[in-house]
């Protein structure tokens, strides 16, 4: 089926590359930014003036917003437009699984449809259109949903029915990603005062079974060169850490891994270094082991 119009509201980080690819597979777009539309759209974008404008000319409305709360709040504008068209609300937000249930049981009552559709691969994978999306709806809408996710996020999985199972999905990702970083740093750490290389020990581990994502991605790419750019920055991860954590004491779930290193790891880290990229965890690791 093909989408007259698009709506995306978010040119952020992860939402303008993500507009830009989805512009350039084909698609017409209307775009808004609090922060400023016209600096952040994609070209040939048209660019709307408030959300309840993209939710006047669009039946799918794309949110890539910095939390669940403000993705909850304009999910009410979008409701709330006199003359909406909005059938459909793909939630590309970062939130808690009980948050994603909230928008969805609102939206519902207006009778429009939500996906919970976060995604993984920071900055550099939105530019390239190689995200990870992790998708919870029903079986009918991923399929009307999917042409239009593919040019964003290759590596779109459709991995539950019921809303918030998305986001509980990145969160599990991210905790073991979280992990993987501070667990990685602590073992490099070790072999550097042991007197081994970096490169060394990131191309012998990279083929045996410690490997990680760190290991082939992260360190060789952002640590080694020490440009520490990755675009996920330290506040994101800690966010995404303490929904893990929360979600976790709401379920009664084990978390002794993840409180411990959301406290004694990536929480410090934020407190010590504020504006920090989270691929600096090495750096803090050496500091904080003197």
């Amino acid at each position: 089926m093909t989408e007259a119009m698009l709506g995306f509201i978010g040119l952020g980080n992860m939402g303008g590359p993500m507009a830009v690819n989805l512009a350039a597979a084909g698609n017409a777009l209307i775009c808004y930014d609090a922060s400023g539309t016209a600096e952040r759209a994609p070209d040939g974008a048209q660019h709307a003036s408030s959300a309840a404008e993209v939710a006047e000319k669009a039946a799918i409305v794309f949110l890539c917003l910095p939390d669940g709360p403000i993705a909850n709040k304009v999910a009410g504008e979008l409701m709330a437009a006199p003359a909406r068209i909005v059938e459909v609300v793909v939630d590309n937000t970062t939130s808690g699984a009980g948050e994603a249930r909230a928008t969805h049981d609102m939206l519902a009552e207006a009778g429009i449809a939500y996906a919970d559709a976060p995604v993984s691969g920071g900055a550099s994978g939105a530019r390239a259109g190689t995200l990870a999306m992790m998708v919870a709806t029903s079986d009918a809408l991923y399929t009307r949903l999917e042409p239009l996710l593919l040019p964003m996020a290759k590596n779109a999985r459709h991995v539950g029915r019921e809303p918030g199972q998305g986001m509980a999905m990145k969160l599990l990702n991210n905790f073991l990603s979280g992990m993987a970083m501070a667990a990685t740093s602590e073992a490099i750490a070790f072999g550097a005062r042991q007197g081994l290389d970096m490169a060394t020990i990131i191309d012998t581990v990279s083929v045996s079974s410690g490997t990680n994502t760190a290991i082939t991605d992260k360190f060789p790419k952002r640590i080694l060169s020490e440009s520490f750019d990755s675009g996920f920055a330290t506040r994101l991860m800690t966010k995404d850490l303490q929904l893990y954590v929360d979600s976790c004491k709401q379920l009664d779930a084990p978390r002794r891994l993840s409180e411990t290193l959301l406290e004694q790891v990536w929480g410090q880290m934020l407190v010590d270094m504020p504006a920090s990229d989270f691929t600096e965890i090495y750096p803090f690791t050496l500091t904080r082991d003197k």
